[in-house]
């Protein structure tokens, strides 16, 4: 039995994601999580709510509340959202954690020892118009990389190249599109980042089973221009986690929080402090999974984000652990994601375009959407969200392969001989190669799942239902059971058998109709079919068993219509 840590992106609290924020981090981080608890693996799975900055504080202020309970309203809705869709985090923790405050001022306090701290006198953007010093992310402007006209202070999100808010052309206010700015100066705490550049260097160059697009944007990240630069990591804000060395002040940052991309991913250890706290565990029990003092050094530690978020955790999260010299786990393998687009268009958190994840559960059930964006997953590329591809899947996949074969199997089951398994015949040539040929396949499934190849994995494991169908039409119990009744007996009972793996090997994906399919079967055995041929028996003869109620439903042309119409690309 591995140990397997896994943590996605944690979702900012400023309103509720969308499809391809889903897609990105959360989702395929819940899919591995769910297949390595089924392959008897001992899983960690933390989440939390990204919680500071100004982008809170505005949020808040548009609602009308104090920061504090608006954050602490977004996170119940953002936690309910990922209970609706199925997320099976064994935490979903907050960044304004007392425990985050702990640990990051823990680790300045470390990275200060280690002499990897600069107080720097620097000159920021204040705008006059809104009376306040502008965060990075509140500036927007053209790149001087790659001329994208809405770069961010802190980041360009087209080239992912790191930036200043003072390398913008042509800066405004992303609070009222002011140009009235001007550059005032201020005191801040600096991470010595290009110090550790050797490190981080030999670091990613250790990682050679990395996808290709993560290793490439931290290495296009690493060195381009001036290579690594140092980063501020104190901001000018009310709202955040106070600027001390440990638990004591730290003198000439009165006043100060540290930056959220300092916070938010030390948030993945206090969130797992935080699941130990609510679980009445002392500290050992989450320092087992983060401590490689503590026995973390047989944890294998998996991350999941869209690629957007790779620079920050490839380099400068890894430089806060590496930088403070304590003996913290670093990640093994990072799993990046390209965008998913939105039906012409791309997502917008900020313009309200596409669908959000609230919307989608209001339509169709989690599986739905889950089916759809995993089997869809932006791996190699950017992919697409169309109404018509996702009508189509749902219709083609879920309801004519997988859905048909249950309700064909049990309906004809009970009609002909009851609901209880039947015991006679014996399998025969069709059966003993059904059962060679889903035992290669479902070793191929595995591998692919376990290599994370999601999109390749959704089709291997939509080709193991398609093998169960084309049986079926090749045996044709419903025709043999007016000649041959014990052999039509056999085929029913194989049949029967094989929604049960179904529900197994289905369970990552869609988790509900899987849960659905296994209690049609009469069983609670979820063990993986390491043995087919057992596995193909499992079922006793007069087990009861029952027809579930449509597994899914199709789509009609008049419902995707009138969804493309309702979600045309702007939330109300």
């Amino acid at each position: 039995m591995a140990r397997i840590l896994i943590t996605s992106a944690i979702p900012y609290i400023n309103g509720i994601k969308h499809l391809g924020n889903l897609v990105g981090s959360q989702l395929p981080a819940d899919l591995f999580a769910r297949y390595m608890r089924g392959r008897g693996h001992e899983v960690m799975f933390i989440c939390a709510t990204d919680e500071h900055g100004t982008p809170a504080e505005l949020a808040a202020a548009k609602a009308g509340k104090p920061v504090a309970e608006y954050c602490a309203e977004m996170h119940d809705v953002q936690a309910e959202i990922a209970r609706g869709f199925r997320l099976s985090f064994d935490h979903f923790g907050r960044s304004s954690s007392q425990r985050n405050h702990t640990l990051t001022q823990h680790f300045a306090g470390a990275l200060d020892k280690a002499g990897l701290i600069a107080e720097v006198s620097e000159k920021q953007v204040f705008s006059i118009d809104d009376n306040r010093f502008l965060p990075d992310r509140y500036i927007t402007g053209t790149c001087p990389n790659c001329g994208n006209t809405s770069a961010r202070g802190d980041q360009c999100e087209e080239c992912t190249k790191q930036l200043d808010p003072t390398d913008l052309i042509n800066p405004r206010s992303s609070i009222s599109g002011s140009t009235n700015l001007e550059v005032r100066e201020t005191k801040h705490l600096y991470l010595r980042q290009r110090s550790l550049r050797d490190k981080l260097e030999a670091w990613i160059d250790s990682k050679k089973d990395w996808p290709i697009l993560t290793t490439s944007i931290a290495k296009k990240w690493l060195n381009d221009g001036d290579g690594l630069q140092d980063r501020g990591i104190t901001r000018d804000l009310h709202w955040g986690i106070p600027v001390k060395k440990g638990d004591q002040p730290w003198p000439g940052m009165e006043g100060k929080v540290f930056y959220v991309w300092f916070d938010a991913p030390i948030e993945y250890i206090a969130g797992t402090a935080e699941w130990a706290d609510a679980n009445g565990l002392g500290d050992e029990a989450w320092q087992r999974w983060w401590r490689t003092d503590k026995g973390a050094s047989d944890v294998t530690y998996y991350q999941f984000m869209g690629k957007d978020n790779v620079p920050f955790h490839t380099l400068s999260f890894p430089a806060t652990i590496l930088g403070s010299a304590e003996p913290w786990k670093l990640v093994d393998y990072l799993k990046s994601f390209n965008y998913l687009n939105y039906d012409g268009g791309q997502f917008s958190t900020s313009q309200g375009r596409g669908v959000f994840m609230d919307q989608a559960l209001s339509i169709l059930p989690a599986d739905y959407w889950r089916w759809w964006l995993l089997s869809h997953a932006p791996e190699s590329a950017d992919s697409e969200f169309t109404w018509e591809n996702f009508q189509a899947s749902v219709n083609k996949d879920l309801a004519d392969v997988l859905g048909n074969l249950v309700s064909r199997v049990t309906k004809f089951a009970t009609a002909k001989f009851g609901n209880t398994v039947p015991a006679e015949g014996e399998f025969g040539p069709q059966e003993t190669a059904l059962i060679a040929d889903l035992g290669a396949r479902i070793k191929d499934y595995a591998a692919l799942m376990e290599a994370m190849e999601v999109r390749k994995a959704a089709a291997e494991l939509r080709a193991i239902w398609v093998i169960g169908n084309e049986y079926l039409q090749s045996a044709a119990p419903w025709t043999v059971v007016k000649t041959d009744p014990e052999r039509a007996q056999a085929m029913v009972r194989l049949a029967l058998n094989l929604i049960r793996i179904y529900a197994i090997l289905s369970r990552p994906f869609i988790p509900d109709a899987a849960a659905t399919m296994m209690a049609a079967m009469g069983s609670d055995d979820w063990t993986w079919p390491e043995d087919i041929s057992a596995a193909m028996r499992a079922l006793p003869a007069g087990q009861p068993f029952a027809v579930p109620e449509n597994l899914f439903r199709k789509i009609t042309d008049e419902e995707r219509a009138d969804w493309q119409t309702r979600f045309a690309g702007v939330r109300t």
